[in-house]
């Protein structure tokens, strides 16, 4: 919703009457934060039992807030219709397995899914750290510890270092947000605990170039090291519409380490990383466009909101139902060479 600031007095009391009402569902410290000038996202319960994920900002019209609602219940790995290798992820006892995209892909739903996952086959002790708390996991086979950034840890960071003393064997991050996080989540990954993480990054090149750019110089040869050896998986997905417009599907982009990749990785050689995805599928891994082209031909996704997400969009053109996308490419398509003209001197 969006609350206008308009010169009315009638538009005044509503405005007065709606940031009333904000600052009602808003703790102390999250008012304070607010009225600092900091925008706010956290969760929330209404008093019939819905949950949400809310945000709440300014903005020159006015201040505005929008309600997210999260499902009571968890979505499961199935039910997602993610790839046989994410549910594959889950058996790892050590090590890292990143998800990545953009803002609003549907990466804290698969984590969650991944955990509870984890907790209907496994009995571990999981720590999970979310910045905010969305889905609410009962333990099942195994114990699940859930804290809120800002609520029950001061950082991500400090929230890693102090579940690495509760003998975890399973720790999710919501956010790989800064250096001191992903160094944390590096120790804890190297020292025998199964990391489960997340980064705004779009292709399985550009997470692992983050995070060796994100710590210092002088940790690069350690970064390396470390996501050559405890680097499980990345997955990166976008949310694509489904051909009834009725809802969305998640597509991704995986990567599974192996030999090949650790040693690009080492070498600093990163940008050759597609070709092995392109060629591992039979490990499970795939680049986006193969998943797009697959989820086209199973018309599982519309393929014009494929097209908008495909890296090589001309092998999309003859799916397209919306022509006037492909006079947008063409626009953008170089010009042909002229031809040399034939001179006598």
């Amino acid at each position: 919703m969006e609350l206008p600031e308009e010169h009315s007095l009638g538009a005044h009391r509503r405005v007065s009457e709606a940031r009333h009402t904000i600052s009602e569902i808003l703790t102390r410290s999250q008012n304070e934060h607010f009225a600092k000038g900091n925008d706010l996202d956290f969760s929330y319960v209404s008093s019939e039992g819905g949950r949400f994920r809310v945000n709440v900002y300014r903005k020159d019209t006015g201040i505005g807030a929008t309600f997210r609602s999260i499902p009571s219940e968890v979505p499961t790995l199935e039910k997602l219709a993610l790839p046989p290798i994410v549910t594959k992820l889950c058996d790892f006892h050590q090590g890292m397995v990143l998800v990545t995209g953009s803002t609003g892909t549907g990466k804290s739903t698969t984590l969650a899914a991944m955990i509870d996952h984890l907790n209907q086959t496994r009995r571990l002790n999981i720590i999970s750290l979310e910045d905010p708390i969305e889905f609410v996991h009962a333990s099942k086979n195994s114990q699940v510890i859930q804290r809120e950034l800002g609520t029950h840890i001061p950082s991500f960071a400090e929230g890693v270092r102090a579940a690495m003393r509760e003998d975890p064997d399973v720790i999710l991050v919501g956010e790989l947000r800064d250096a001191d996080t992903i160094s944390m989540a590096m120790t804890a990954a190297e020292t025998g605990h199964l990391v489960l993480g997340t980064l705004h990054t779009t292709s399985a090149v550009k997470t692992i170039d983050r995070v060796i750019d994100a710590l210092p110089v002088e940790q690069r040869e350690q970064t390396k090291s470390f996501l050559a050896q405890s680097l499980l998986a990345v997955v990166t997905q976008v949310l694509v519409r489904t051909p009834e417009g009725h809802g969305r599907r998640a597509i991704c982009e995986l990567l599974m380490m192996t030999k090949a990749i650790a040693k690009l990785i080492q070498t600093e050689q990163t940008h050759q990383i597609p070709s092995q995805l392109q060629m591992g599928r039979d490990l499970g891994m795939q680049l986006l466009d193969q998943a797009l082209l697959a989820a086209i031909t199973a018309r599982t996704v519309d393929p014009d909101d494929a097209y908008t997400y495909a890296l090589e969009k001309r092998a999309f053109q003859k799916y397209v139902t919306d022509t006037t996308m492909l006079s947008k490419l063409d626009s953008l398509a170089p010009a042909a060479p002229v031809p040399p003209t034939n001179s006598t001197d």
